[in-house]
């Protein structure tokens, strides 16, 4: 199939992309990677009257470090992300996670403002912010404002962005070496999308878990934070830790929805033994 007519415009600065914005309002569509919209405009899903590229606006990309944040411009490619040396220095659950999105030539295109934009619950990289307790970074043409990742996803593919704000760029802050991150997932071939997947990030120190942040994704319609999970890890010695108790733990956390690829049932059977795995993983390299 073809899209349906429309004009297209691809400014060269944020000012002009968020001056078209303002005028066309929820009539038009944002153009970063298009890995999701492309296949839309093609089967008519999606048919707005104006295309906005934002390819051209050299400021929304890139990679920064303050001495407490990483910050990532919203049309950073994932490509970009998996290769570079400070997300692996200094975040490495996003660098963990981009083998899991899709296959080389989707990461080669796609972006990370596209991908928190269109709110996947599949994705990787909501959870991941989430679970990193980052900021999303959204302008207007009458201010810029910041949303902790938690409250901006709000439901199967609804977040905060409003229609005359473009995300970006994201905030992460830069966490101590005794941090661990791990990222997993279960899916029927690599690079499809997931059936269930965990983003866990947390404290070990001296082998003792704090300030856990477990978040599921792929299991509901939106990530989900764990937050029985995360009691029950506070303050434990990461090899006592009963898996029995923290899996009934994540079975209150959760109401997975069932879908073409794998029942509500199987889908929490897949996260408690997701969350397994993460601990295990966690001794392992404890």
């Amino acid at each position: 199939m073809k899209p349906a007519a429309f004009n297209y415009k691809k400014p060269s600065t944020l000012t002009g992309v968020l001056e078209l914005l303002r005028e066309s309002g929820e009539d038009s569509n944002i153009l970063a990677g298009g890995q999701s919209l492309m296949p839309t405009l093609n089967m008519r899903l999606s048919a707005p009257s104006l295309l906005i590229d934002i390819n051209g606006v050299d400021e929304l990309f890139g990679i920064s470090v303050t001495d407490n944040t990483v910050r990532i411009g919203s049309m950073t490619r994932h490509a970009e992300l998996e290769k570079s040396s400070v997300i692996s220095e200094h975040i490495p659950l996003i660098n963990a996670a981009m083998p899991y999105i899709a296959h080389p030539a989707i990461r080669n295109r796609g972006t990370i403002g596209g991908s928190l934009a269109l709110a996947d619950p599949a994705a990787e990289l909501p959870a991941c912010l989430c679970a990193l307790r980052g900021f999303v970074e959204m302008t207007s043409t009458s201010a810029t404002r910041k949303v902790e990742a938690k409250d901006f996803f709000r439901a199967l593919y609804e977040t905060d962005l409003k229609a005359n704000e473009i995300i970006t760029a994201i905030e992460i802050p830069r966490y101590d070496q005794n941090y661990f991150s791990f990222i997993d997932e279960l899916s029927r071939r690599h690079g499809d999308y997931a059936m269930c997947g965990l983003a866990f990030h947390a404290k070990i120190e001296e082998k003792i878990i704090s300030d856990a942040q477990i978040v599921f994704f792929a299991v509901e319609a939106k990530p989900i934070i764990a937050v029985t999970a995360m009691r029950e890890l506070e303050g434990a010695k990461i090899s006592d830790v009963s898996l029995e108790v923290l899996q009934g733990a994540v079975g209150n956390d959760l109401d997975p929805f069932g879908d073409l690829h794998a029942s509500a049932t199987l889908k929490l059977h897949y996260a408690k033994e997701l969350i397994k795995r993460a601990i295990t993983s966690g001794i392992t390299s404890g």
